[in-house]
């Protein structure tokens, strides 16, 4: 009776043992954790703060480019605007002396706009007015259509909610606008909250997107067709249009360097990381439950 009764109580305590180590490991490995929308690879055309097929013109003749190279193919360099006192921190490169690495670059482009493109999409906003003024919008796949005003009036904030790799891909089916404002009024915005970062915000244009004036605008804006700053809009990000024109006018871009981020956008990272802090809190949790009921087994013993 002793051994059977030594058994019986064995038995019954290596169940709940075998279920706990069970439940540890599914808690480890089965229950699934958020995945972070991967990033989108520009390539070559990361270093870029503009970049132009057709044409780069500057109506104001003062617009200012910051930590960015400066590119047109296969045009000539004749038809570049800027000069190299308006770029700070980067390089005017022409068809006539880098065409490779610019064909390179415009490559790239194609393959990251294409790649952006035929992302699944988190929400589509359709075609209405004004799909993204005063919206709040977690990192994921935004699309949208033609807008009978603006796509953007007002503000739109990128709020990363706490992920570690957070980032945003709109693709605009059509033309993309954002509303024109006034001085010290900014008639479209985009803020950055919560650690969201200019870096992973990318516009994948249909046909040629137009940043209204003064407007405050964020992210890489890859157009099919054209992309024009109207005058003194800014931009934390780059222009880069496959096929046309890019215009400037009294604008300020600045191009954010994306290489010191854990997942970059040049290829030699990836954003594509998933949330593990809940998955280890969980893992944590049944150890010591484990634990505990082992430490209680002992003492009965």
């Amino acid at each position: 009776m002793n051994i059977s009764a030594s058994s019986t109580t064995v038995q019954k305590s290596a169940k709940p043992i075998t279920l706990g180590l069970a439940g540890a490991f599914a808690l480890t490995f089965l229950i699934p954790s958020a995945h972070a929308v991967p990033v989108v690879n520009l390539g070559s055309a990361s270093g870029f703060a503009v970049l132009a097929g057709s044409k780069i013109t500057d109506a104001g003749g003062s617009s200012a480019i910051a930590n960015g190279n400066v590119g047109l193919y296969p045009t000539t360099g004749a038809a570049i605007g800027l000069t190299a006192g308006q770029v700070v921190g980067g390089t005017i490169y022409t068809a006539e002396t880098s065409g490779a690495l610019l064909n390179g670059a415009q490559n790239d482009l194609t393959t990251a706009y294409n790649d952006a493109a035929s992302r699944p999409v988190t929400v589509d906003f359709g075609v209405v007015d004004n799909q993204l003024g005063g919206q709040t919008l977690f990192p994921g796949v935004y699309r949208f259509g033609h807008a009978a005003t603006a796509n953007l009036i007002g503000t739109l904030t990128l709020d990363a909610n706490g992920e570690l790799n957070p980032v945003w891909i709109f693709q605009a089916t059509s033309d993309f606008i954002t509303s024109a404002g006034a001085p010290d009024a900014a008639g479209s915005s985009v803020a950055l909250i919560n650690g969201a970062n200019a870096c992973d915000v990318f516009w994948q244009v249909g046909s040629s997107a137009t940043i209204g004036t003064y407007s405050d605008f964020v992210g890489h804006i890859m157009a099919d067709q054209s992309i024009s700053l109207q005058a003194y809009a800014t931009l934390d990000g780059s222009a880069m249009a496959r096929i046309a024109a890019v215009t400037l006018d009294h604008n300020i871009i600045t191009s954010t360097d994306c290489s010191a981020e854990g997942g970059d956008n040049t290829g030699s990272g990836s954003n594509h990381v998933p949330e593990t802090t809940g998955t280890f809190l969980l893992l944590g949790t049944g150890l010591a439950g484990i634990f505990t009921f082992s430490q209680s087994m002992g003492s009965r013993r």
